[in-house]
């Protein structure tokens, strides 16, 4: 065997060590907690959920899963826990379709929990790829099969996070190690579960929540250069269809689980938007939101709250960014809703809720700066 060959070999071998070293590090370390809870390092997390759920739905204890897009993703689990009880796993995932979030909450009601807390719009019913066509979805991931697996301990940049968690288990180096953990060099920066996506102790809540921002974004959407986009994905036929298949598809199968199910307080400026710049979407809103409450009032385990009517809320636009996302302190007001029950859509009358929140908007005149 001639040197060439015999560097080659060496090559090999040493390539090969290199990936099976990778693979033992990302399987004892197991970042994404996939295969157990945290048991040789401390455990860390990561603000992207559709990669973090995935471990969450395998390593956390709990009977209740919060599930919702960017309106339901600042919620802290020991808030949900105190006012709610129970345990909670939130699941939210910003800017998720309901392909997304169905998919993912199967995978957490693998784990039999008591209750689905569900805040849903018009929106996530648009049509979408399927999760296996979805590039920010790790579905293999979840489902833990020979793919997902292999990718997840074949993985580089998972091999770095396992070696930084390693560093960091040791008392020497975890103060330095953890000053240099950000979200922007590695993954998992967060070492309490209850800190996901909640926003910073720094942030500016007032600078950002005001009715002065809320009104620009009412301004820009509804001027002709924008307005187009409130109709963007709006197809009654279509919602209807991802509904039944994604939402009705897991109560149906799952009748010993509650859920509870809840249109998110929109500010008043949204549906106003609409009526005055997109009236075909607003009547598309109207009609997805009476088919909705139809159906769910025919089923036991499914309780549907409609928060766009709770008026102290939604007309006072100090509590939002924007037309629809709202400050964290509204929040809590929807767990304490949640809570007491209120703003419940009757099943003897599911369409009353509707008439109420038609009449709002009917009614509501804007005070333009």
């Amino acid at each position: 065997m001639n040197a060439s060959s015999r560097n080659l070999l060496r090559f090999l071998g040493a390539t090969v060590a290199v990936m099976l070293l990778a693979v033992a590090l990302n399987f004892i370390v197991d970042p994404l907690q996939l295969f157990r809870p945290a048991r040789f390092t401390p455990p860390m997390y990561s603000n992207d959920s559709r990669m973090q759920d995935a471990g969450l739905v395998r390593s956390q204890p709990f009977d209740t899963v919060l599930m919702g897009t960017s309106l339901a993703i600042h919620f802290r689990q020991s808030d949900i826990d105190r006012v709610l009880g129970g345990h909670s796993l939130k699941l939210s995932m910003t800017g998720s379709n309901s392909h997304e979030q169905s998919f993912v909450l199967a995978a957490a009601l693998d784990r039999h929990p008591k209750r689905v807390i569900w805040e849903i719009d018009d929106w996530i019913f648009r049509d979408a790829p399927e999760v296996d066509a979805d590039i920010y979805l790790p579905a293999d991931l979840y489902r833990r099969n020979v793919k997902g697996v292999a990718q997840y301990l074949f993985s580089g940049a998972m091999a770095r996070e396992s070696l930084w968690m390693l560093a960091r288990s040791f008392p020497p180096l975890r103060q330095t190690v953890a000053r240099l953990t950000t979200g922007v060099l590695f993954k998992f920066p967060l070492a309490n579960v209850d800190d996901i996506n909640v926003l910073a102790p720094t942030f500016d809540v007032a600078g950002f929540y005001n009715a002065k921002r809320a009104m620009a974004e009412f301004v820009d959407i509804t001027s002709p250069a924008r307005r187009s986009s409130l109709s963007e994905s709006y197809d009654y036929g279509a919602m209807v269809r991802n509904f039944e298949r994604d939402a009705i598809g897991l109560i149906e199968t799952n009748p010993g689980v509650t859920f509870d199910i809840y249109f998110p307080p929109y500010s008043i400026l949204q549906f106003v938007a609409m009526r005055d710049a997109s009236p075909a979407t607003l009547k598309i809103v109207y009609d997805f939101t009476a088919y909705i409450s139809r159906r769910l009032a025919q089923f036991p385990n499914a309780i549907l709250h409609d928060f766009r009517e709770a008026q102290d809320i939604t007309h006072d636009l100090g509590n939002y960014g924007d037309v629809v996302h709202h400050s964290p302190a509204v929040d809590l007001k929807v767990l304490a809703m949640l809570a007491n029950g209120q703003y419940t859509v009757d099943r003897a009358a599911p369409t009353a809720s509707l008439e109420r929140l038609k009449a709002q908007v009917e009614a509501y005149r804007v005070e333009r700066p």
